[in-house]
């Protein structure tokens, strides 16, 4: 039994394989880890390490295992080939967002990969923002490895016997996005869904910030754009 050698050497196959399904082989090697973050499926975080002896250095991918045991397997690969988007967008994107935030470039890459971009995991949410989520779209590329994955007879072997309370209603509900590093799943919560006094309001050219009540229109003086609502400070 070497629980450390099958945990990791999982994982790597499905980036492996995502890797050549959805992006034909094009990404560079990450490292793959396991962080507990509260609230958190996983993230994305470029250069995050670095190689002693040399100036080599890597980004990393990272899941959350409290999830493993209490969400559907698809969904621990869904999130995988979300981050994987963020290490694509870091390394052939045009113009990646800026640090929390999830541009239109990401939101077709997203789509091209057959995850549909949703602030609420479902139909109908917006495709970009700060808190992203997604969900697979019928009949598209992502389902369709997914599928041919798990006709190998893959499977997560190791789950957290003993999650906490949080994390399994948190499985009940869509995921979201906020940032560790560069991107990451974050579930929605009766606490997160509290409703805040006022909100910040980020202009997405611009990028500067304006807090003030929920639900204003406003619009950047410099630029004439729209400022987008942010999370609340």
């Amino acid at each position: 039994m070497q629980p450390t050698h099958e945990t990791y050497g999982e994982l790597q196959q499905a980036f492996d394989h995502f890797n050549v399904e959805l992006f034909d082989g094009k990404l560079p090697p990450c490292l793959l880890t396991l962080q507990r973050e509260k609230k958190t499926y996983g993230y994305f975080s470029a250069e995050r390490f670095g190689r002693r002896g040399d100036d080599v250095k890597t980004d990393e991918i990272a899941l959350n295992p409290a999830y493993f045991g209490v969400v559907p397997v698809v969904e621990v690969m869904q999130t995988i080939a979300h981050e994987m988007v963020h290490l694509w967008q870091h390394h052939f994107g045009v113009k990646a967002g800026r640090r929390r935030y999830h541009n239109k470039e990401w939101a077709d890459k997203m789509e091209s990969i057959g995850l549909m971009p949703s602030d609420t995991g479902k139909p109908g949410g917006k495709k970009t923002g700060e808190r992203m989520s997604d969900y697979p779209i019928d009949g598209g590329v992502f389902m369709q490895a997914c599928e041919k994955l798990l006709t190998q007879h893959f499977h997560i072997s190791w789950f957290d016997r003993f999650p906490a309370k949080h994390v399994t209603a948190q499985a009940l509900e869509s995921a979201g996005d906020d940032e560790e590093g560069e991107g990451a799943d974050l579930g929605v919560t009766e606490e997160s869904q509290t409703k805040p006094t006022r909100a910040k309001y980020t202009c997405p050219k611009c990028e500067t910030n304006v807090w003030g009540k929920p639900a204003l229109k406003l619009v950047c003086g410099e630029c004439s754009s729209p400022y987008e609502v942010n999370e609340a400070p």
